[in-house]
């Protein structure tokens, strides 16, 4: 982020573009201005990196806990059995889907499990 934050000032200051954030009196126009700008975008990074800590902390105790994350299987495995033959069996995917109520995307993946 703060790379390309570097990228973006370069190419106004090629451009002779200066940044003024008028209710927070920023001029990029000046050395402090400069400062300014930069600071907060490693301050922005910084809260970014620490948010993606924290939630990776909070998912691994969670798993620890014993909390499953995405959806719930709608099929069982003789349910998914029973697609994987019926499409052996020369079944269309549409008729799969409405068949068992989902979704192509959601046919296919259990076309994949082993049963």
């Amino acid at each position: 982020m703060v790379s390309h934050l570097c990228e973006i000032a370069a190419e106004l200051e090629r451009k002779s573009v200066q940044l003024k954030v008028l209710d927070h009196n920023l001029d990029t126009n000046d050395a402090t201005g400069r400062l300014v700008f930069f600071m907060l975008g490693v301050i922005a990074q910084f809260e970014t990196e620490i948010r993606a800590e924290r939630q990776r902390e909070g998912i691994a105790k969670a798993q620890e806990r014993g909390v499953k994350f995405g959806a719930t299987k709608k099929l069982t495995r003789e349910q998914v059995a029973k697609l994987q033959t019926r499409r052996k069996e020369g079944a269309l995917i549409r008729e799969l889907i409405q068949e068992f109520g989902l979704s192509k995307t959601s046919v296919y993946r259990y076309l994949r499990e082993k049963a």
